[in-house]
């Protein structure tokens, strides 16, 4: 009697786990799903608690009366670009606007050429009472603004500059330059000195330097700069009002203030004023947006 021995390929003896697709390993510092999950709902949460106020005020514009703010449900039937076209149409909007991108504007040359040339200064020279000067800016930034108007108003009456721009462009200057010089004299800390050394090497003077060599490479900062005074004189509004007499002279802060008295408030015009304020202030943020994220980011990545 023959048997016949039937052969087994060796594959079907493993186990069913070892033809299984190798599990794919997961790098070091890359999330999980129910991290990246969580991360997304979190930023998509913040970006509509964000985005919701600037909605709502849009929202609010497009209601034809000055009491829709308190039926918000009832805009929707009858939605309309009335209160855009009495705003452009019926007040002091363009005025407004020419005052605010004059004053903000002028502050922001102004300012940022004042805070870069103080923040190179204390970055590169060592002069006596160096640190106690940048000490000194920042004591400034404590004083209340209720505190600093009257002595501010006396010294613009003064030098007659009330009611004028120059006059406030000077006031947010102060306000806003010690602040810029600190920022920028961080960054220009961040620029290796071989750069000025190589300047004097050419034959550069310490100012030529600065212009010819460092200021191109601080343009991340210097956007940071700019972007902070024109914020800081476009949206204020106490010195404004108490410094400008003129009506044509207001800026949008200021104009915006007029649609609200003690007996009336237009809050439908008013939310179509601050619309349109926002655009050039968004404008604004869009030329500069690319080297003010550099400009923000760079104290962490340069050393």
């Amino acid at each position: 009697m023959s048997t016949t021995t039937v052969s087994t390929p060796a594959s079907a003896d493993r186990p069913a786990a070892d033809t299984a697709p190798p599990r794919k390993a997961r790098r070091r510092g890359e999330s999980g799903p129910l991290a990246a999950l969580t991360s997304h709902g979190i930023l998509i949460v913040a970006s509509l608690v964000a985005i919701f106020p600037v909605a709502w005020l849009v929202f609010l514009s497009l209601g034809p009366d000055k009491d829709d703010y308190l039926h918000p449900g009832g805009i929707w039937s009858k939605m309309t670009l009335d209160n855009y076209s009495f705003v452009l149409q019926h007040t002091n909007f363009f005025h407004w606007a020419a005052s605010s991108l004059i004053v903000s504007l002028g502050t922001t040359v102004v300012g940022v050429m004042v805070a870069a040339t103080t923040g190179y200064a204390v970055s590169r020279m060592r002069f006596p009472g160096y640190k106690k000067f940048m000490w000194l800016l920042l004591l400034t930034q404590m004083f209340p603004i209720a505190v600093l108007i009257v002595p501010m108003y006396q010294i613009l009456s003064d030098l007659q500059l009330i009611d004028s721009y120059l006059g406030l462009i000077l006031v947010y200057c102060a306000t806003a330059v010690p602040y810029s010089a600190w920022l920028l004299k961080g960054y220009f800390d961040t620029i290796p000195f071989e750069i000025d050394e190589a300047g004097r090497v050419d034959g550069l003077t310490p100012f030529g330097t600065f212009v010819r060599l460092i200021l191109p490479l601080a343009k991340p900062g210097l956007a940071v700069a700019a972007f902070y005074n024109f914020i800081t004189a476009f949206g204020e509004v106490a010195f404004a009002s108490t410094f400008m007499l003129s009506d044509t002279k207001y800026t949008f802060a200021v104009g915006l203030q007029s649609f609200i008295s003690e007996h009336d408030a237009q809050r439908n015009l008013m939310a179509a004023t601050a619309v349109l304020v926002a655009i050039p202030a968004s404008a604004f943020f869009y030329f500069v947006q690319k080297n003010l994220v550099t400009g923000l980011t760079a104290g962490g990545t340069k050393g």
